[in-house]
């Protein structure tokens, strides 16, 4: 690619997961001339499958981004296997560099970057992550069921998590590991105890595997627990470079600052969207799809509107 080719597009989208792919789907079959910028590091990839997405529950995420870039080409979209490295607005639209060299030109710019994960700095628990250690149980409780669980707190806020996992495992074993047990307020308590969730006070010191399984919690003083699923929460580390570097205005969140945006997912740039992860905390693939799918047809709106405004004079 060129920086004279770039002059062809209408649209750059950055990101090519589900919001982002939604987007360049509504758009190239609107027939505009899309470019969707994809570094290649989607944050599910620990991941063996998706879940909760109608028709599609089961399904590896690569196959599912496979099969969108599949889709999107059949619409003329390109996409480019790149990273983003600066971005600035001018009058007519934005200027976006990448890590490869090119300069890459747009009048409206969607922004999909979406967020990682920053988990809890223990020992084999990233390893295992996506697999026995869990984040979310809509994702992955029924496959987790009936299971000795854990739930490693990273917050008070953790006992939440402990009291929905109850839904999927009647065996459920809080370990509080750096959380004050002082920080639960007797309402927690009360609702745990009412719940069936043991509480363990106590720093966690790693995990026992054993055949690629988990098999327990080990606990600093050398307690061991037998548990073969542990949920936690990551922190989210929103990657909102772009709006950063471009202006936006942002929101400060309990899980990180994302950009202020309309339903439709403008932000306070004129021209500059946000989809998916980028734009808030909570997007589950099909909640990224669908705001994905919502900003590329206002983006087609708001290119129809002001071409006929500039012919009209």
């Amino acid at each position: 690619m060129t920086e004279n080719m770039a002059a062809r597009h209408e649209v750059i989208v950055v990101g090519g997961g589900a919001a982002g792919l939604s987007a360049a789907l509504v758009l190239g079959r609107a027939r505009r001339r899309t470019l969707v910028v994809d570094a290649g590091e989607p944050r599910n990839t620990p991941s063996p499958h998706m879940h909760g997405y109608l028709t599609r529950d089961g399904m590896s995420p690569a196959d599912f981004l496979a099969a969108g870039r599949r889709e999107i080409a059949r619409y003329g979209v390109e996409l480019v296997r790149d990273r983003v490295v600066d971005a600035s607005r001018a009058e007519d639209g934005f200027t976006v560099v990448l890590a490869g060299g090119n300069t890459v030109r747009a009048r409206q710019l969607v922004v999909a970057t979406g967020l990682r994960d920053e988990l809890p700095p223990l020992p084999g628990l990233a390893e295992r992550f996506g697999r026995d250690v869990l984040h979310c149980p809509y994702c992955h409780g029924w496959e987790a069921r009936d299971l000795p669980t854990g739930v490693l707190a990273t917050s008070a806020l953790s006992v939440h998590q402990a009291l929905i996992v109850t839904q999927w495992s009647k065996d459920v074993r809080l370990f509080l590991h750096l959380v004050p047990e002082a920080e639960l307020t007797d309402e927690d308590l009360r609702r745990l105890a009412a719940a069936g969730v043991e509480v363990v006070p106590g720093e966690v010191a790693g995990l026992v595997v054993a055949d690629d399984r988990l098999t327990s919690v080990r606990l600093a003083d050398g307690t061991v627990h037998d548990r073969e699923v542990l949920y936690t929460a990551p922190r989210p580390v929103p990657q909102n470079e772009l709006f950063v570097r471009l202006g936006a205005e942002l929101r400060e969140t309990p899980f990180g600052a994302y950009p202020v945006i309309d339903e439709r997912g403008l932000t306070t740039v004129p021209g500059l969207w946000a989809a998916g992860n980028a734009s808030g905390f909570a997007e589950q693939v099909v909640n990224a799809a669908s705001r994905g799918y919502r900003a590329g047809s206002a983006i087609n709106g708001e290119l129809l509107f002001a071409d006929l405004d500039a012919a009209l004079g």
